[in-house]
């Protein structure tokens, strides 16, 4: 009976590691193709980048409305006072602080 106490536990490992197998289903689900667009700053993800992990049940927004395109579509303003200020126009509601330009 003793020997028999012994032997179990090793008998049990000895099929534990016998039952071992490797899957071979796949596992993960196959992402749609996304659609990657440049960014301002010029990140583009190629298709089997990881990163593009994020973008698996949304898409990516990118905002055309690049900041160097903006600014080009305002002309410039020319001042001979030395502090000039910009208050973000009339709207209150977009949140722009009133920035001090001193030169």
């Amino acid at each position: 009976m003793a020997s028999r106490m012994i032997l179990s536990p090793a008998r049990r490992l000895a099929n534990v590691v016998s039952t071992r197998s490797i899957t071979t289903q796949v596992l993960a689900t196959q992402c749609a193709t996304i659609k990657d667009e440049i960014t301002h700053t010029g990140q583009f993800y190629e298709a089997n980048d990881y990163r593009n992990a994020r973008f698996v049940n949304a898409t990516k927004v990118v905002n055309p409305n690049w900041a160097i395109k903006l600014i080009d579509e305002l002309p410039i303003v020319k001042s001979e006072q030395r502090v000039v200020c910009c208050d973000g126009g009339t709207d209150p509601a977009l949140g722009h602080p009133k920035v001090y330009i001193i030169w």
